[in-house]
């Protein structure tokens, strides 16, 4: 089992893992060894996940996520499978404690008396300000 919150706990078996080659630069050892690590973990079926972490978690991941609900984790920053692998599950686990958290509530509020005046304060300055340049009017 993986824990990502106190709630929140996946089972490994939810997981899938294919190695490919990984793109750019590295010689010869890019052309042979497959180190690259695509994760796949099928968010829409999974027990752990409620209905409000399941569709903060889309929109978090964007096009990662496939229109089934599995998402797709790539990682190919390092030359070894192990270091690929942890790091491509060390973002899964993120994305999915970031989604767990309910955004805060916003309260809408006014503006003050105050900052009404200021802002209506630095208009008329701003409007004098641009009279000013106008042709003729530094006759005024």
């Amino acid at each position: 089992m993986i824990r990502i919150t106190p709630s929140i706990s996946i089972d490994e078996r939810e997981l899938s893992e294919s190695f490919i080659r990984a793109s750019g630069p590295g010689g010869q050892n890019v052309n042979k060894l497959a180190t690259a690590v695509e994760l796949r973990f099928d968010a829409a079926r999974s027990p752990s996940l409620d209905p409000g972490t399941l569709a903060r978690l889309k929109r978090l991941a964007g096009r990662r996520m496939t229109g089934d609900g599995i998402l797709i984790i790539k990682s190919q920053s390092f030359r070894t499978q192990d270091r690929n692998r942890a790091a491509a599950l060390s973002r899964l686990v993120d994305l999915i404690r970031r989604s767990s958290m309910s955004p805060k509530q916003r309260r809408p509020t006014k503006p003050t008396f105050a900052s009404k005046q200021r802002r209506r304060r630095a208009k008329t300055h701003r409007s004098r300000i641009k009279t000013l340049r106008k042709s003729g009017a530094a006759e005024d």
